[in-house]
């Protein structure tokens, strides 16, 4: 199938969707928004930092010589969400309305944290990617403030829990099967 490089990638109702930052000749391309309508866009995506159970209570109960773990590392996402367009090649800036970043203790088990971040733009594309790194880094901060204690931490999985407005609908990821 040949597409014409300016094409804004497949339609919704396209049976076989296509990777859109790909032109006919399979090069990398900055998609083409411009013709898209302004909507609501929101985004929730989480990532999990296993940390064990007495540094988790030192990181969350502010007993971490770097200063206090939570709020460096929830600011670090929020930089980063507001950041993705430089950090992640072919997305577009789009103006953030806001950005949430929490973290808490995981309610499965007794070492790991739990980072959810939420990204709204009313604007022409999705703000999935921001709600993504704004979870990545704030991992990775946790990390960076953990790892004089331990250096055995593991990040992940890091996963796009849902996602609003837009052309293409809702989204939700499907959390029953196990």
């Amino acid at each position: 199938m040949t597409r014409d490089p300016q094409d804004r990638g497949p339609s919704r109702n396209d049976p076989t969707p296509e990777l859109t930052h790909l032109d006919a000749r399979g090069q990398a391309r900055m998609v083409d928004v411009g013709g898209k309508p302004v909507s609501v866009r929101t985004a929730r995506a989480r990532a999990r930092v296993e940390l064990g159970a007495e540094l988790r209570a030192r990181f969350l109960g502010g007993g971490l010589r770097k200063g206090d773990g939570p709020a460096v590392a929830r600011i670090a996402g929020i930089a980063a969400a507001k950041d993705t367009a430089r950090l992640i090649p072919l997305c577009h800036a789009i103006p953030l309305d806001s950005v949430t970043v929490e973290i808490e203790a995981a309610a499965d088990d007794e070492g790991a944290l739990e980072i959810v971040s939420c990204a709204r733009s009313s604007w022409v594309t999705g703000v999935e990617m921001e709600a993504l790194s704004a979870v990545s880094v704030a991992a990775l901060a946790v990390y960076d403030m953990c790892k004089a204690v331990r250096r055995d931490i593991r990040i992940g999985p890091i996963e796009l829990l849902e996602k609003t407005g837009g052309t293409r609908g809702d989204w939700r990821r499907d959390t029953s099967a196990g």
